[in-house]
């Protein structure tokens, strides 16, 4: 059951109806700095000579692109900027040099106490330093004894000491200091001692045991690695998770079909289901199917099974051609078309609106511009690890400094696209430990195959973004923060997320690292609309795929009203108790109370509307490469 947020004793000031504007005044549009021509304009005079100036911005803008290419994207520009910030302003505070100073001699203390301690006795001494609960490098008892345990001690040390270098330097830009803190911990985590052979028990506790074919074994792992990186291949056993067969399976019927989308109709289940359907808008840096996996954790399955008419947007993989697809495109032929066909479909309903990631701030953004122009087709929205505010938005940020995102459009200028390979090298720098060290580990010196399933398959089934709109999205929402400060436009006039007037489901995840949960619940601060707020266990995957039954899955659920004060977030966590199981039920319950009696379920397609069935789900954009 949702437990409403207390409406006294709490600590917060009330939830202003406009957000900080007046009654009935449209936002201020701000002066945007003027950006570079998306592509270079053509030779003007009808010579055939290409301008002097045309000509050497495209000699910029390819050097650059080039340069991505080499760098994976990032801008050593950036990260010279972020460094001399911090050189310049550490160089300048001998008092903050004389604390590191004496920190490393406490630390040098420290680590010789306990190797003598160590050395000295057979039991075992009380460590410096312990790990977090999050890092599993070290879980090993092998880590206990001597010499592995003066490894990883001197490795937290170190990794401590150089946390402390990096940050709380006065004068140095938030930016730079978490820069400095990340491009840091990368490089500690590289020399990490669980990542060598020599000097990680596990691997030479095993190397011991099998006389050395874990190394033969993991060698071979990594050939083929590398073979189906040069050849573009999925990771080995992603081929036996197929769209259409043991995942994206739901039976369904492809409705209508776009430059830019599918639109599938999901086959109802039961005899009779909730009148007001649902359409379930997902991120296109993504394919739809993280929402309908396996039969056992499909989402999409178990809304059907629930009773709900279920529609979902399956994106078209662009490439080169579609390099000048922007944000408004996907807007008008992805939602507004989508919705249009739901309403053919099921005539005289309201729709039960779902985004997730991406697609929920697209969603956000059309709600809001329908909104504004009177118009009021969802009864529902449902934001999944979506942001409307990215003031917070967490890592990723530190990919999206003016110097990055020039770099990144230069590259996408050349190519057309974001190509998925390089947008995924994003995220896995991101949780490195995990998604790259601990590969490394387990796979080429233990020697024991990835496991894969269906999530990882998925993961592995990348898409493309278009140049423009990428750019688009960066700026207007990472670099500007258009959205909330009213300075989106949407035909041409601003939009604002105070015209979102559904009551809103929102979910953040505690470990996501792509939309921070405190990030998503600042839904609180700019909807002027009941929201009820879910933090569940997991990352921005897993958190969101968390159907019954699932094992050790929690939550926390609370609805604030529009006229509730506000609640900061960690107060907000401290005081909602936490609950064991799925989130899932929750979010039925929730639609279910905001829809009609039961009907019969509704026919598949409108042909007479122009929506006839054109293909069995999962259709055709999903398979595209």
């Amino acid at each position: 059951m949702t437990a409403s947020s207390p409406k006294s004793g709490q600590t917060g000031t009330k939830r202003p109806a406009n957000r900080g504007r007046a009654p009935g005044a449209a936002p201020e549009v701000r002066a945007k700095r003027p950006r570079p021509a998306a592509t270079p304009p053509a030779g003007g005079s009808g010579t055939g000579i290409v301008p002097f100036d045309t000509m050497t911005t495209m000699i910029d803008r390819l050097t650059r692109a080039n340069m991505a290419r080499m760098t994976a994207g990032v801008s050593p520009a950036a990260l010279a900027g972020a460094y001399l910030d911090w050189f310049a302003h550490l160089a300048t505070e001998p008092g903050k040099q004389m604390q590191l100073g004496h920190k490393a001699w406490q630390n040098w203390v420290q680590l010789s106490r306990y190797a003598a301690t160590c050395a000295g006795t057979r039991y075992r001494a009380r460590p410096c330093v312990t790990p977090p609960a999050t890092d599993r490098r070290f879980r090993h008892e092998g880590w206990q004894k001597w010499p592995y345990n003066l490894y990883h001690q001197q490795f937290l040390l170190n990794q401590r000491w150089w946390n402390d270098v990096t940050t709380g330097v006065r004068g140095v830009t938030d930016r730079h200091e978490r820069v400095m803190e990340f491009v840091a911990r990368q490089m500690l985590d590289a020399f990490s001692p669980s990542n060598f052979p020599a000097t990680n028990p596990e691997v030479l506790e095993r190397t011991r045991k099998e006389g050395g074919r874990n190394l033969a074994r993991g060698f071979g792992i990594f050939l083929d690695d590398l073979d189906r990186q040069l050849r573009d291949k999925p990771p080995a056993g992603a081929e036996a998770f197929r769209p259409g067969h043991e995942v994206a399976a739901t039976p369904g019927k492809v409705i209508h079909r776009n430059r830019l989308m599918e639109l599938i109709q999901y086959s109802p289940t039961t005899g009779k289901v909730n009148p007001e359907p649902v359409l379930i808008v997902p991120a296109w840096i993504m394919k739809y199917y993280i929402l309908d996996l396996s039969e056992r954790n499909s989402m999409v399955k178990f809304l059907v099974d629930r009773g709900h008419t279920v529609f979902m947007v399956s994106w078209r993989n662009p490439d080169a051609e579609d390099r000048d697809l922007g944000m408004d495109d996907y807007r008008r032929m992805g939602v507004l078309d989508a919705v249009e066909a739901v309403q053919a479909v099921v005539p005289g309903r309201k729709i039960h609106g779902v985004g997730y990631c991406l697609g929920g701030t697209l969603l956000s953004i059309a709600a809001a511009a329908m909104g504004r122009d009177g118009e009021d087709p969802f009864a529902t929205l449902t934001f999944l690890a979506s942001q409307i505010d990215f003031t917070e938005a967490g890592e990723l940020q530190l990919f999206t400094s003016e110097s990055q995102v020039t770099y990144l459009e230069d590259m996408m200028w050349d190519q057309g696209y974001l190509d998925a390979r390089q947008m995924t090298g994003a995220f896995q720098i991101m949780g490195s430990v995990d998604l790259i060290w601990s590969r490394v580990m387990r796979s080429y010196l233990m020697g024991e195959e990835p496991p894969m399933f269906d999530l990882m398959a998925w993961n592995a089934d990348g898409t493309r973004m278009p140049y423009r709109m990428h750019s688009e999205y960066l700026r207007s929402l990472y670099l500007d923060n258009d959205l909330t400060e009213g300075n989106y436009t949407v035909d041409g006039r601003p939009v604002s997320v105070v015209d979102i007037r559904p009551p809103v489901f929102a979910v953040g995840t505690v470990t996501d690292h792509v939309a921070p949960w405190q990030s998503v619940y600042k839904m609180h601060l700019f909807l002027d609309t009941d929201v009820t707020f879910v933090l569940t266990s997991g990352g921005h995957n897993a958190g969101i795929v968390s159907e019954p039954g699932h094992p050790r899955r929690t939550y926390r659920i609370a609805t604030a009203r529009h006229d509730d004060t506000y609640v900061d977030p960690e107060t907000w966590q401290a005081q909602t108790p936490e609950q064991d199981g799925s989130w899932w039920l929750e979010w039925d319950d929730w639609l279910k109370e905001r829809s009609g009696a039961p009907v019969a379920p509704p026919a598949m397609g409108a042909p007479d509307a122009g929506f006839a069935p054109l293909a069995d789900a999962p259709g055709t954009y999903v398979l595209q490469k």
